[in-house]
């Protein structure tokens, strides 16, 4: 895809800075992210991957450089930000509660209420927030063979399959999904991949943090590598470039593309 047909970055992370004590986490790192768009986001344990998407998502403030969404710069102080301005993460401990079904889940902190006019004094409406869970998994295609089952009781590929539909729920513009195949059978990590790749249909762009190259091959548009807190090259993430990928994520001076 050309520059032409890409548009304008709906995020951009510009010359990113971050230190932990003596230790430099992020070095000059730059990012865009386009409409439509799964970008990949690949590098070897301690390339800044995690404190990257967590300075986006408003974990950590990043000491220098700046977020922007759609050209303007966000000042992203916490997580509760990022979600209101339309980004979502979904990490890999997936933060779900095992106790509860999967519309409790997708509205905890958002729990919807009756008369709505009463806000958090009213009751919740459980029907309602069902409803909607019912229809937002239906239309991404996830296989839940009952909603009123206990996530805990679930598999590992549909716990995470609701996890990211929960993001999508909610994100307006950016899901972030950190290694979301990790820990899942063949089986499992298929059907979440597919739910990955018809996560554009939805209207959100997606930030992929893996280490799975057929993955990112299969279903990433572009792909970033971080190495050691900087970014070292980007280029489309095609089978082609796979090995060229490999080598900048091992240390090769592969040139950017």
């Amino acid at each position: 895809m050309s520059a032409e047909q890409r548009g304008a970055p709906v995020l951009s992370v510009r010359g990113a800075m971050k230190r932990f004590g003596g230790v430099v986490a992020l070095d000059d790192v730059n990012l865009d992210l386009y409409p439509g768009e799964i970008l990949a986001v690949l590098g070897d344990n301690g390339a800044g991957k995690s404190t990257l998407i967590k300075s986006i998502s408003g974990v950590h403030r990043l000491d220098g450089g700046v977020v922007e969404m759609d050209g303007q710069p966000v000042d992203i102080r916490s997580p509760q930000i990022a979600r209101a301005i339309g980004i979502e993460t979904v990490y890999q401990d997936l933060a779900l509660f095992d106790n509860l079904r999967p519309s409790a889940n997708f509205f905890v902190g958002r729990e919807v209420t009756r008369p709505r006019w009463l806000g958090p004094l009213g009751l919740m409406s459980e029907r309602h927030m069902r409803k909607e869970t019912d229809e937002i998994i239906e239309r991404l295609q996830v296989t839940v063979r009952d909603t009123s089952t206990l996530i805990g009781l679930m598999s590992g590929g549909q716990r995470q399959a609701i996890a990211c539909a929960r993001a999508v729920a909610f994100a307006s513009r950016v899901v972030i999904l950190d290694e979301p195949t990790a820990a899942l059978g063949l089986r499992e990590t298929r059907n979440v991949m597919n739910l990955v790749r018809r996560l554009p249909e939805q209207g959100v762009s997606v930030i992929l943090i893996t280490h799975n190259m057929d993955q990112v091959v299969e279903v990433a548009d572009r792909a970033l590598v971080l190495r050691r807190g900087t970014s070292v090259g980007e280029m489309p993430a095609t089978r082609e470039n796979q090995a060229a990928l490999v080598s900048l994520i091992m240390g090769a001076d592969t040139p950017a593309h």
